[in-house]
């Protein structure tokens, strides 16, 4: 029920805390390969966040109206932050859940999982709303091959 970008930024930044100081324990390589990951989408948010002025969930479903390539970027990050696993925030999750398994640590790699996919449903949530509930775009734009005498011919005929 958070509004708050900062406020879910927190939240997902717990959660890659619990990866980063398991990743630690397992290898340091592994945590510097999740820090600089994390590190590196984190920016990016954060960059496009303070470009645009955005503080609220609102601000995005209306503001990114007008371009939807931005809109699409930004949510891609979100969806690769929440490691998603396409996207390159999986990788070094990835290679901390073979780590584990190598090591046989299945109940905790449980948990972390199941973390992780809670907040992957909130990123999952936002990407959601504002692709599908606010998308203000004309259904009826006509950007097909047919003039005007042959879309009404066509309309009148069906």
């Amino acid at each position: 029920n958070q509004t708050s970008l900062r406020k879910l930024m927190a939240f997902s930044s717990i959660n890659h805390l619990g990866w980063m100081m398991m990743s630690l324990m397992i290898s340091e390589s592994i945590w510097l390969i999740y820090f600089l990951f994390y590190s590196f989408l984190s920016f990016i948010l954060t960059f496009m966040f303070n470009i645009f002025k955005l503080f609220h969930l609102n601000q995005l479903f209306s503001w990114f109206m007008s371009s939807k390539i931005l809109k699409f970027t930004l949510f891609m990050n979100f969806l690769s932050l929440g490691g998603l696993p396409p996207f390159l925030g999986f990788l070094p999750k990835w290679l901390v859940i073979q780590q584990m398994t190598f090591c046989n640590q299945y109940f905790i790699l449980t948990i972390m999982m199941m973390s992780t996919l809670i907040t992957l449903f909130f990123y999952l949530r936002i990407c959601y709303s504002a692709f599908m509930l606010n998308y203000y775009e004309n259904n009826w734009t006509i950007n097909m091959k047919f003039s005007n005498y042959n879309m009404k011919m066509y309309l009148i005929l069906t």
